[in-house]
């Protein structure tokens, strides 16, 4: 395995938060804020956020590559990168809905910020409590998956025949209880939300990629493994009709399917001899680094600055969503500097100090694993993210 920087990687993962940006701008904001001018253009396809998730599982299968890294500290230090930017990002959102907010947008109660802190959004037996800021869905997914990843990595469930029919299973069980769910409501909603069955299949899409390009899944194995993760994306993406049936968003299937084959693409690229110029890798790779601070102040924040800015100057959409784009790569990098990498910093070394000493993790059958790395032409690559997006 090499430490070497993909480049592309970079790109697709800035690629996918400039969709989320055009995704909240143009379409979420408005429908939940009425008071905004209609928007010329409108980008209504959930597909940053969704191949975001993809891309937190390739990063944590190439990193648990080797068995030995599942580890107490690799898991602790997954939760120290996403958990105090995430505590900062609600208390942020939720001062400025309370101080700097225009009337007319939605203030969080104690009630509601203490729900929001404890990630319980979809917890109390409806479907949603009010997020304070609504990007932040993905979070308890993330926090799941790598607790769950190092602990399965460890097991028979970690590697071979265990692990695939583990990844099919995570596939086909949530699409065999989707028309419970579409029915139910109520305490079942809650745990199907609250567990997100609904996006499980990307996360095997990320682990089934790292597989598939190391050679650990046949060809034929990897190909239908990935499309059965977007025909789940179809049904997931969308919900049950009395008159029209399902009805999904075509555009978000497509951008899913076409996500993970540029993922596909990202990694085989390099190998080639292959690589973008210089300036725009170098662009890249810059706000790749600061890409979880970018997630975590975008939404929320950006949509009190468009609304002053309307309110004020009279903004056009077109500025307004360029304002919420820059304010986002400005606080995210504060967020990145002054918050998610010192708080990593001195949460590890008080673990390094005072937690448990890491141990070799063993394989199923207690044997300690070998030092060797990836079989004969494996292929790795270590993704360039800040947190799990």
């Amino acid at each position: 395995m090499t430490g070497r920087r993909n480049a592309w990687m970079d790109l697709l993962r800035v690629a996918c938060l400039v969709m989320v940006v055009l995704y909240h701008s143009t379409f979420i904001g408005p429908l939940a804020y009425p008071q905004f001018v209609a928007r010329q253009f409108v980008f209504g396809h959930q597909i940053g956020a969704s191949l975001l998730l993809v891309l937190s599982a390739h990063l944590a299968a190439s990193s648990l590559a080797d068995p030995a890294r599942a580890t107490v500290r690799w898991w602790f230090s997954r939760i120290a990168r996403l958990l105090p930017g995430f505590v900062v990002g609600t208390l942020a959102a939720t001062l400025a809905l309370d101080w700097l907010a225009p009337p007319g947008m939605y203030r969080a109660s104690v009630g509601d910020l203490v729900a929001n802190l404890a990630m319980l959004w979809n917890w109390n037996g409806y479907h949603h409590w009010d997020y304070v800021d609504g990007s932040y869905w993905t979070l308890p997914l993330q926090l799941a998956a790598f607790t769950l990843a190092p602990w399965l990595r460890r097991t028979r469930l970690g590697h071979g025949r265990g692990l695939r029919v583990l990844l099919w299973s995570a596939v086909l069980v949530p699409l065999a209880q989707w028309p419970l769910a579409q029915s139910a409501g109520g305490v079942y909603d809650s745990v199907v939300d609250g567990f997100g069955l609904y996006r499980w299949h990307l996360f095997v899409a990320g682990v089934a990629a790292f597989m598939f390009t190391i050679g650990r899944l046949r060809r034929g194995h990897g190909l239908a493994l990935l499309a059965s993760c977007v025909a789940a994306h179809v049904v997931q993406n969308g919900w049950w009709s009395p008159t029209a049936g399902l009805v999904t968003d075509p555009w978000s299937v497509i951008g899913v399917g076409l996500g993970i084959a540029a993922l596909l693409l990202a990694v085989r690229l390099p190998e080639l001899g292959l690589e973008p110029p210089r300036p725009v890798a170098q662009l890249a790779r810059r706000l790749a680094g600061i890409s979880f601070g970018v997630y975590l102040v975008h939404q929320t924040l950006g949509y009190v600055l468009m609304l002053r800015l309307q309110e004020w100057f009279g903004a056009g959409p077109g500025t307004q969503t360029m304002a919420m784009l820059l304010q986002a790569v400005l606080l995210g990098a504060a967020m990145t500097r002054w918050v998610e990498r010192p708080a990593h910093r001195a949460l590890m070394r008080a673990f390094d100090t005072h937690g448990d000493r890491p141990r070799p993790a063993l394989v199923a059958d207690g044997r300690p694993p070998l030092p060797a790395g990836p079989p004969e032409g494996a292929r790795a690559e270590l993704v360039g993210a800040r947190g799990g997006h």
